[in-house]
């Protein structure tokens, strides 16, 4: 297949949900990604007692697996030798254990000038909190997305999904990338180091812009953001379902005053201007809820739909599965495992009009690749493969 990275070898070494993202971006971009696994297994695997978790199924499609003791002498020896034939390596430790192993950035930048070192951490790899532990959760907690999700009269909320660790890969993804188009023009290697933290602060920019502009901290608000465009809220209707709508355009607050019968609105000095909106909120919501609670969450948000209102209906896990459009698009895609039975898969959401689309493959299982990797990419004999086999090294 033609595709974008082809001929590009990745060593992953990361775990569970933020690297190994970023891996799979570049496996179904035609990387040859090596997911490189203690010799049980990334811990993702089995999670909450599960065989294999379809987290770990969604997020290593299409990538190879060797296993390797980076504790044993040899072990480390073997990953100096993949190195000598990749261009990226990646991983997500706490910062320093790479170094204490005797393989991180000096040691390996050195055996291989050209190569593409990513390191994913919680707060990066300097400064006063560089050690502190970090996981999805606690990024929420320190970088004001928990603060600021929820309501005033209740307890900060966690923001569903896990956007620390899927911002962390995306940007590890995108500064691989961007030192690969270095790498071209100049010849060589760099560090590219990632902090979840600080990939997070870009998602806070309607906050901090309000913030900003007040000197007041907005207050939470489950309902919208601290922007100043009204309507901009969820309604509850008829049969318990709920749709978002947002009002961004002055036609379209015109559009949703004729939808829910209120055309002798239109031009009303207390409503035509978007600040005049803002200072009667509440009425806003009180017209739209009305209209709301008279119809299913459908109907609700076909007519807001055809009549061109940003609508959407609020679906659950089961619908988003089951979407149309993305099976349509092939962003999903319904495959039939020998253990898992039937799971719905995600591909890569990055699209190229010049390069084939990936086909997704299963995960691999926990050295399935071992006589490949080291037998065909390092060289080594069948027997010096087993040998390391016996000797608890892969």
């Amino acid at each position: 297949m033609s595709q974008p990275l082809v001929g590009i070898t990745v060593l992953d070494l990361t775990q569970i949900y933020q690297g190994p993202y970023c891996g799979f971006l570049m496996a179904t971009a035609g990387a040859d990604v090596i997911k490189i696994e203690p010799r049980g297994g990334e811990r993702l695997r089995g999670a909450g007692g599960a065989k294999t978790q379809l987290s770990f199924a969604t997020l290593n499609s299409n990538k190879k697996s060797i296993t390797l003791d980076l504790k044993h002498e040899r072990g480390k020896a073997l990953l100096k030798e993949l190195v000598q034939q990749a261009d990226i390596l990646l991983e997500n430790y706490a910062p320093g254990v790479m170094d204490r192993l005797g393989v991180g950035w000096e040691v390996l930048h050195e055996i291989n000038p050209a190569l593409i070192y990513v390191s994913g951490t919680g707060y990066g790899l300097s400064g006063p909190d560089r050690d502190m532990l970090a996981m999805d959760h606690t990024i929420q907690a320190t970088s004001g997305v928990m603060s600021s999700t929820g309501d005033p009269d209740r307890p900060p909320g966690r923001a569903g999904g896990a956007p620390s660790d899927i911002m962390g890969g995306i940007h590890m993804y995108g500064g691989a990338m961007t030192a690969l188009v270095g790498r071209h023009a100049t010849g060589q290697g760099t560090l590219v180091e990632v902090s979840m933290l600080e990939a997070m602060y870009f998602t806070l920019s309607t906050e901090f812009s309000a913030y900003h502009a007040t000197g007041k901290i907005p207050q939470r608000n489950s309902a919208r953001s601290p922007s100043s465009v009204v309507p901009y809220s969820r309604y509850e209707c008829s049969d318990g379902g709920y749709v978002a709508i947002i009002c961004v355009a002055q036609g379209h607050w015109h559009k949703i005053l004729k939808v829910i019968g209120r055309e002798d609105l239109i031009g009303h000095e207390d409503y035509e201007k978007p600040g005049k909106r803002l200072k009667n909120e509440a009425a806003v919501n009180e017209m739209l809820n009305a209209w709301a609670i008279t119809v299913t969450r459908d109907e609700a948000f076909n007519t807001m739909r055809e009549a061109g209102v940003p609508v959407a209906p609020i679906r659950n896990l089961e619908e988003v599965r089951n979407d149309p459009h993305m099976h349509a698009r092939g962003s999903l895609q319904k495959l039939e495992h020998p253990q898992m039975g039937e799971v719905i898969l995600p591909n890569n959401p990055i699209r190229y009009s010049e390069y084939d689309r990936a086909e997704l493959e299963f995960y691999p299982e926990p050295g399935q690749h071992n006589h490949e990797i080291y037998g065909e990419l390092l060289g080594l004999a069948p027997d010096e493969v087993a040998a390391l086999l016996s000797d608890a090294v892969i």
